[in-house]
């Protein structure tokens, strides 16, 4: 399977940031033309920076959520190549002039032969900020911070994290979609605590099934609150099923942080790989997908 811009087209790979706050998330909603969306924002304004009568269309490496905020968010979009010779150099001062002022667009380059923002990645990295402090969340950090009314213990938290890393049926921290795979490595997920108080947990996985990261910091804020053992977590992932102790915390915390590919020989391969449904060994394929 190749994916590459049709006849005519050149690929185009834009890298942006975004605060959720006043989104719908990134999707368009279909019949829903009057919920903002970050997709619908950026399109629109392609379309008319570059004077375009024909609409584009944007491929997201994550799909982020309602309230979901990003800093490292990649799209792509197949651009005609008379479009793209025209306007590429001007094209990132015009953005910026009609974008809104919660999307920020910083880089617009042609993108390398295989090159897909979704199918190409080889990870996605999030945080989730969270403060403990009896007094609340600063509030000039209010819509990125979450407030938990409970002292939490970063060396527990982090003890739980441990035995949830690896190649795992994320089944149970996974809002389920039909004939999508809930199967992820997760590469890491630690919590520190920083000099202002605020705890960060950072969570890297190849791919995020929806409500994932925060379900996953939901099950250790549990465990950081004394609520739960630390062991709690990982026997709720074994189970294998949704369990209701296990709360999908508020998005405002949560941030796309980062997407990394490999390098640009290996782009097409991993866009292929990409798209084969996983399967555990001795383990038959499961429901769900979608974002964090």
């Amino acid at each position: 399977m190749t994916d590459e811009a049709p006849e005519g087209y050149v690929r185009v790979r834009l890298d942006l940031s975004y605060d959720g706050t006043d989104f719908s998330g990134w999707a368009k909603q279909r019949g829903r033309d009057t919920v903002r969306t970050v997709q619908g924002e950026l399109e629109n304004a392609l379309r008319i920076v570059m004077r375009m009568q024909d609409p584009v269309e944007l491929t997201v490496a994550g799909r982020t959520d309602a309230g979901v905020h990003a800093r490292g968010q990649v799209a792509h979009v197949d651009l005609p190549e008379p479009i793209w010779a025209e306007h590429h150099d001007k094209l990132l001062r015009r953005l910026a002039g009609r974008l809104p002022h919660d999307i920020r667009v910083w880089s617009v380059a042609q993108a390398p032969p295989g090159f897909n923002a979704r199918f190409s990645a080889i990870w996605r990295r999030y945080a989730y900020r969270v403060v403990d402090h009896p007094g609340g969340v600063d509030p000039l950090l209010r819509g990125h911070v979450l407030w938990h009314d409970w002292p939490l213990d970063v060396a527990a938290m982090n003890a739980a994290a441990e035995k949830l890393l690896g190649e795992h049926d994320f089944a149970a921290y996974c809002k389920k979609r039909d004939g999508a795979t809930t199967i992820r490595t997760l590469q890491r997920l630690t919590w520190e605590r920083g000099p202002d108080g605020v705890i960060t947990a950072t969570v890297r996985a190849d791919a995020f099934c929806h409500n994932m990261v925060r379900s996953l910091v939901g099950a250790l804020l549990f465990v950081g609150d004394g609520h739960r053992p630390p062991d709690w977590p990982a026997k709720v992932l074994a189970a294998g099923i949704r369990d209701s102790a296990v709360h999908v915390v508020r998005p405002h915390g949560l941030t796309l942080e980062e997407v990394g590919y490999p390098p640009d020989d290996q782009l097409a391969a991993r866009n292929r790989e990409s798209r084969n449904k996983r399967t555990l060994p001795l383990a038959g394929p499961a429901a769900g997908a979608g974002c964090c």
